[in-house]
């Protein structure tokens, strides 16, 4: 039998980069907050400047609960899933994947929240993707705007404003949402070869910027500013430079006094009444099982585990899965189109050093930025040249027709070559579609005998994919007019199991059609709030962890503000 834990107001289940975020303002009001995380903490001596300890043997990212629980996928039901990937990309620790992520921390656009709107008004209804389940947020960029800015200033996030309350400035992003102030923070530092990019995007008539991230880029909050050591991807920042909740909310809430932290708990269900509402929640620890009674549930796994979590939660009031009894958990989710192109220069372009939120970016061509009429695609994506590389990874290189893939020549070219390759890193718009949904795999298990996630991707999609190959060659374009000499475009797959993944519990007003209203709470259990990407709609093209955070932050905000009624 589970030990029976003392009662606490709200349960927080995963303190990653939303849940870590929500646990503040709750805190700060004054409830009783218990995070609940399958990780722990880590520091310094966990991070190293090692590609191998990073980048091959994934060590700071690789945790034993997600590693056990790797998703299965297939691209339509009539196939068998297979595991997704060999390792997950998303990991268990207090911090989350904010510890190891790139900390590109992006705000999405007024028309990401209103794209199907705004495609029809411009294009009409045919122009939506056949098959599409695109439904408008149902908030707006100006509801978000106060939550941005609050995880912005709280966490710190650098960057270059392009518009503050209507007045543009071109230093930023020209095409960004209007915001109330400055980043706080000015970017991160540019490198010859990034002004050199810069200089082409501007002779091809484009808008070049420095991207915004969740990165000190001078001494704040008793944390110094980035060292560029070339070592934050896959790995976490032994500085201490990257805001990871784990160095800047959490930090925050346990000084309140008002959140107690349980690690290494794997919570294996969420209970329910026999009136459909949540009671709290089931983990186990250390091979105990332990159940933390609350008075409201905060959900804030990753997409695919909320989904999971909440399917695997079934009672007498929610026979198909927790708040599932209109259908809707694991539907409308999609993994974000990436892709890249990587070009051959006649000169060294050093970006040995550096990290890949580092570089310059162009939103000329993302989201309904340029006319789409006659291309054949809605939506957009943004090109973004970066820092940050390694000397395997270099190893992997394409060698562009120049030589064979091994043997002598292939080392010679390597030897002559590696400091010549930039890279890049392209962020599509996407969308969800009805063939594309998580359930739970009726053959593959965990250690604990229940089902993994399983991903069905519905197969290529047309309209992401057209756009894909759109941008690679808007960013051949840049490349060629920089002086590259040889450029080469990546395979563009159908994205699975993925670090930017969305859906499974959509954020709408109809629960026909979505599992968590407008402030992220069920429409079905009153008392559960859902944190992260799966409440998302629709991707933008750029990264989640900001929307997420600041979703988190006005889902805390709206429970403080509502307690008596939602608490019960």
């Amino acid at each position: 039998m589970a030990t029976q834990l003392k009662p606490v107001d709200v349960a927080v289940i995963g303190l990653g980069a939303a849940g870590g975020v929500a646990v503040l303002p709750l805190a700060r009001a004054g409830l009783q907050v218990a995070g609940i995380e399958a990780g722990t903490w880590m520091g310094p001596k966990d991070y190293r400047a090692d590609e191998i300890y990073n980048n091959v043997r994934r060590a700071v990212t690789s945790a034993p609960k997600a590693m056990r629980e790797i998703p299965t996928a297939r691209a339509n039901p009539s196939e068998t899933a297979r595991p997704a990937a060999a390792q997950h990309p998303m990991m268990n620790a207090i911090g989350g994947t904010s510890i190891h992520y790139w900390a590109q921390s992006w705000r999405l656009k007024p028309w990401d929240f209103r794209s199907r709107s705004e495609i029809i008004r411009r294009y009409g209804a045919g122009a939506l993707p056949a098959g599409s389940t695109l439904e408008d947020w149902p908030l707006t960029y100006d509801d978000l705007e106060p939550f941005y800015d609050a995880v912005e200033w709280e966490v710190g996030v650098s960057g270059k404003a392009g518009n503050i309350q209507g007045k543009i400035d071109p230093r930023g992003n020209i095409f960004e949402g209007p915001r109330r102030r400055e980043y706080p923070m000015p970017p991160l530092r540019s490198t010859e070869f990034i002004d050199h990019m810069t200089k082409a995007a501007r002779r091809l008539g484009w808008h070049p910027f420095h991207p915004p991230a969740a990165i000190n880029t001078q001494p704040r909050d008793h944390r110094p500013g980035c060292a560029y050591h070339g070592y934050c991807n896959a790995g976490g920042c032994h500085v201490g430079a990257k805001s990871s909740t784990a160095v800047t909310t959490i930090p925050a809430a346990l000084a309140t006094k008002n959140l107690k932290i349980f690690d290494l708990a794997h919570v294996t269900r969420i209970v329910a009444d026999s009136n459909g509402r949540v009671t709290g929640v089931n983990y186990v620890r250390n091979r105990e099982e332990f159940f933390q009674p609350a008075k409201v549930v905060l959900l804030g796994g990753y997409t695919y585990e909320n989904s999971r979590l909440l399917l695997l939660s079934k009672s007498a009031a929610y026979r198909n899965g927790l708040a599932n009894n209109h259908g809707q958990v694991g539907r409308h989710f999609f993994a974000h189109y990436q892709t890249s192109v990587t070009a051959l220069f006649p000169f060294d372009v050093n970006i040995w050093y550096g990290l890949p939120a580092q570089g310059i970016t162009v939103d000329d061509f993302a989201d309904d930025a340029h006319d789409h009429a006659g291309l054949g695609f809605v939506g957009g994506t943004s090109l973004h040249v970066r820092t940050e590389r390694h000397p395997i990874e270099a190893a992997s290189m394409d060698t562009y027709g120049k030589a064979p893939a091994w043997g002598a020549a292939w080392k010679k070219f390597v030897h002559e070559s590696a400091a010549r390759i930039a890279v890049t890193y392209l962020q599509t718009s996407t969308f969800p579609y009805e063939n594309c949904y998580l359930d739970l795999d009726p053959a593959v298990t965990d250690p604990r005998g229940d089902p993994v996630c399983r991903i069905t991707t519905g197969g290529t999609k047309q309209n992401e994919d057209r756009a894909s190959r759109y941008a690679q060659t808007k960013m051949e374009q840049w490349f060629r007019e920089a002086g590259a000499v040889a450029v080469q475009p990546a395979e563009i797959g159908v994205p699975a199991l993925s670090t930017h993944a969305y859906g499974g519990t959509r954020m709408g007003d109809n629960p026909e059609t979505n599992v968590v209203d407008r402030w992220g709470f069920s429409h079905e259990a009153p008392n559960l709030g859902i944190l992260g990407a799966s409440v998302m709609g629709t991707s933008g093209a750029r990264n989640p962890t900001l929307t997420a955070q600041a979703l988190a932050w006005r889902t805390a905000d709206h429970l403080v503000k509502n307690w008596k009624s939602i608490a019960g």
